[in-house]
């Protein structure tokens, strides 16, 4: 995580103007700071490709009944949680819905409220304490009601971990207002409140 621009703070708006196209790198917004981070790779990249796929498949099964999918995963697509953060998720499921409410996504892709968002997921490498503190804060704070973390070195801190630190998957529920946190691991199956017909244990998703 490199922190980019001379000029700081700025804001979400700024920032969306700035974010160059086709870049090597992720950007995102963090208290009027610019940070670089790297396009997920190996591991990391195939692990997020196939957990959207799998929640894809999930979103699809549990919509038969209507032949209406009701969520979706888009390919790209940045969270505004202030005036001067803002988020790229690993994964982000949309609702398909209440996006028609969103001033900003047909043309640039940007979330602004968080009752468009059904579930985020994030892939926890070296910067783990990102994941863990500051986006479950904030992803808490802009009302978002499920977030996972998908720890599958056990990177992070030992009160997220275990001791000895293991691979962990932690779902958080959003239930009147704040998170409350449920770890997985090894052979457990992942409970979702948003995904309640996903069939997946830890192990499955850590490959």
């Amino acid at each position: 995580m490199i922190a980019v621009l001379d000029k700081a703070p700025i804001t979400f708006d700024e920032f969306v103007e700035w974010y160059p196209e086709n870049s090597e790198y992720r950007y995102e917004l963090r208290r009027g700071m610019v940070v670089e981070m790297p396009k997920p790779r190996g591991k990391h990249s195939k692990l997020a490709g196939n957990l959207a796929f799998e929640l894809g498949a999930a979103n699809r099964s549990a919509s038969q009944p209507h032949f209406i999918p009701p969520y979706f995963i888009p390919k790209d697509c940045v969270t505004k949680l202030s005036n001067d953060v803002g988020y790229e998720p690993d994964i982000v499921v949309l609702d398909e819905l209440a996006i028609a409410d969103e001033p900003r996504w047909e043309g640039e892709s940007v979330i602004t409220k968080g009752q468009s968002i059904k579930l985020v997921v994030e892939v926890v490498s070296t910067n783990w304490r990102d994941d863990y503190l500051l986006k479950l804060a904030d992803y808490e704070a802009f009302g978002i009601q499920e977030y996972w973390i998908v720890d599958y070195l056990g990177l992070g801190g030992r009160r997220y971990v275990g001791s000895p630190k293991q691979p962990t998957f932690t779902l958080c529920h959003l239930v009147d207002g704040e998170f409350e946190l449920q770890q997985f691991r090894g052979s457990q199956p992942i409970v979702s409140p948003t995904f309640p017909g996903l069939s997946l244990t830890v192990d499955q998703v850590f490959g």
